[in-house]
């Protein structure tokens, strides 16, 4: 499968300290009807470092039941590669259409270690691997050199590049850079959604999206936009999302806010998150609920 275009990153909300099948199914029910380009599963809005072996096999074989014709990725990463490619071999057998596979670690992890990872992933299986480079969750940081290792191994189709920069000029040379280093066939995808727009109109495949696990139909305005060339629109709608991003900031990631956004529209009880994880407190969710307001980023009724 190409990866390219929207990829929606859901939640996996709880209750009770188990997993709310329910809500969780009717959540990728939502997404499969939106027009999103993939469905992500098990990505770190998904908790999946908090679930064990089965509750993830769980949430893959709800996720490809629910999401019809839409593309399933799997969330794989684990401390330990043998845990990496049994959760590789559960996700194979739910039918999905491909791993999301971060370098986690406990204690620092050199480049030769992260590029062996990669290694004993793509000779275990034959499902494309999308690299996430995620340094604010992993610690590792991937430089130009290891996009280009790591890239020349079969079966590396994307990688998940980390946001970092919204000025078009800063965009473009970095994505130049990446692209001069990998083989045409790996994708380029953007992550953290407020760089979603410069990201796209630098010359990225992919918006690895957050807001769009939750909320699909903005994200797919800004994304469609871009990919009609028409930059400027998507620029403006990142920036009438601007609210949102400063909310994702300062909670330290869109996580906390899209449980929040789940909770207040009762698509998901109260601390859906896996404890130690609290959420937004009650003055962020006040600020939140008037954000879904004033940008009318609520959904339509019978989506609720």
């Amino acid at each position: 499968m190409p990866l390219t275009g929207l990829s929606a990153f859901p939640l996996t909300p709880l209750v009770d300290d188990e997993i709310d099948e329910h809500a969780f199914a009717a959540q990728i029910g939502r997404l499969s009807s939106s027009g999103v380009d993939s469905i992500t599963a098990l990505g770190s809005t998904g908790s999946y470092v908090y679930l064990s072996r089965a509750e993830r096999a769980r949430v893959l074989r709800i996720a490809v039941d629910e999401a019809g014709t839409v593309p399933v990725l799997a969330g794989v990463g684990s401390l330990r590669t043998s845990d990496v490619l049994a959760h590789a071999d559960d996700a194979e057998r739910a039918g999905v259409a491909g791993l999301l596979v971060a370098p986690v670690s406990y204690q620092p992890l050199t480049d030769d270690e992260v590029f062996g990872l990669y290694q004993d992933v793509a000779r275990a299986t034959e499902l494309p691997i999308v690299v996430y480079d995620n340094p604010r969750t992993t610690g590792f940081a991937f430089s130009l050199e290891m996009y280009e290792r790591v890239a020349e191994l079969p079966g590396i189709a994307s990688i998940k590049i980390p946001g970092s920069t919204t000025d078009p000029q800063e965009a473009r040379a970095r994505i130049a850079a990446i692209r001069s280093r990998i083989p045409a066939r790996v994708t380029i995808g953007i992550s953290g959604d407020a760089f979603a727009a410069a990201g796209l109109e630098a010359g990225c495949d992919a918006w690895f999206s957050v807001l769009a696990g939750t909320l699909p139909d903005p994200a797919l305005r800004l994304v469609r936009a871009a990919q009609a060339g028409d930059h400027a629109a998507a620029r403006a709608e990142s920036e009438r999302l601007r609210p949102l991003w400063d909310l994702f900031a300062e909670a330290g990631g869109g996580l906390r806010v899209m449980a929040a956004i789940a909770e207040h529209l009762r698509w998901a009880t109260r601390s859906c998150l896996p404890r130690p994880l609290r959420g937004l407190d009650d003055e962020q969710r006040g600020r939140l609920a008037r954000i879904l307001d004033e940008l009318e980023l609520r959904p339509p009724r019978d989506q609720t």
